[in-house]
């Protein structure tokens, strides 16, 4: 069987076939369908019987295991999240908003593998925004103004004690295990256009679900721009929307992405394994 890549018909996305993931990633195939991730920064690869042990295994292949911070992890594999929610369950959907996966560390994580284990029948897409072509299409005054922010990331607004999925959320009957913390409010910077150190690519990074304002700027006039830019990063033409089966695993490239959960499946279970790799140098 050989490899073969089908392109969706959006700005990004690709089905991977031909590979079998519960057997040992050689060198050279890792090599192949690294490039083909950067290339395609989200792809599908369906119909894999993956254990959770292959999961870890696929996602070593790629980089070390990446952190966490506020995820309860699955019991004997403690680099292995649940992204969980039960047919009865009436808290709000999770990651609704457009976001790169932990903004706010240091070092944020290169990239994201997601395995479907309990699929509805409807609903539960997930949308990914190129943020590739969303910088290469930006006005040219709006471009430059780009280039040249800092922008003030915290996870205060989901994590806290207070926040979104805090203590409230928590005690509202949520399947999914989230740990809120005081550590959620800490604050890091980062250039609003980052630069991919392996494609060479620019890309706008991050959005409004982790980004509290842009250095330097009173709060009125940086609430705008995010706006703007918000509304920018999330156009329908920049959007890739990802439809799920069972036994089907996702990877995606947060330094190029920003992906958001849909609903549409109440009365369902869903469940998903993840996992997190992480990146050498932001």
């Amino acid at each position: 069987m050989s490899l073969t890549v089908e392109k969706s018909d959006s700005v990004c996305g690709a089905l991977v076939t031909g590979v079998e993931l519960t057997q040992d990633i050689s060198a050279d195939l890792t090599g192949e369908l690294r490039a083909i991730w950067l290339e395609n920064k989200v792809i599908a690869f369906p119909d894999q019987q993956m254990t959770d042990a292959d999961l870890e295994r696929f996602t070593l292949a790629f980089g070390s295991f990446g952190e966490d911070p506020f995820f309860g992890h699955i019991d004997g594999h403690e680099n292995i999240a649940a992204i969980q929610r039960n047919a009865d369950e009436t808290t709000p959907i999770f990651a609704e908003s457009f976001h790169s996966d932990w903004s706010f560390m240091e070092v944020p994580p290169a990239g994201t593998c997601l395995f479907g284990i309990t699929i509805p029948p409807q609903g539960g897409n997930t949308l990914f925004a190129d943020q590739v072509t969303a910088y290469e299409r930006l006005p040219d005054a709006l471009r430059d103004k780009a280039d040249n922010l800092t922008a003030i990331h915290s996870a205060e607004l989901g994590y806290a004690p207070n926040g979104a999925y805090g203590d409230d959320d928590q005690e509202g009957g949520r399947s999914m295990k989230i740990i809120p913390s005081e550590r959620a409010r800490e604050k890091r910077e980062h250039p609003f256009v980052r630069t991919h150190h392996e494609t060479g690519n620019k890309a706008l990074f991050s959005s409004a679900s982790y980004i509290q304002a842009f250095a330097g700027m009173e709060k009125e006039e940086s609430d705008a721009l995010m706006i703007e830019f918000y509304g920018h990063q999330s156009k329908e033409e920049l959007i890739y929307s990802h439809k799920w089966s069972a036994n089907m695993l996702v990877m995606w490239d947060n330094r190029s992405l920003l992906h958001a959960a849909t609903g549409g499946y109440d009365g369902y279970d869903r469940l998903l394994h993840r996992t997190t790799i992480a990146d050498t140098q932001f």
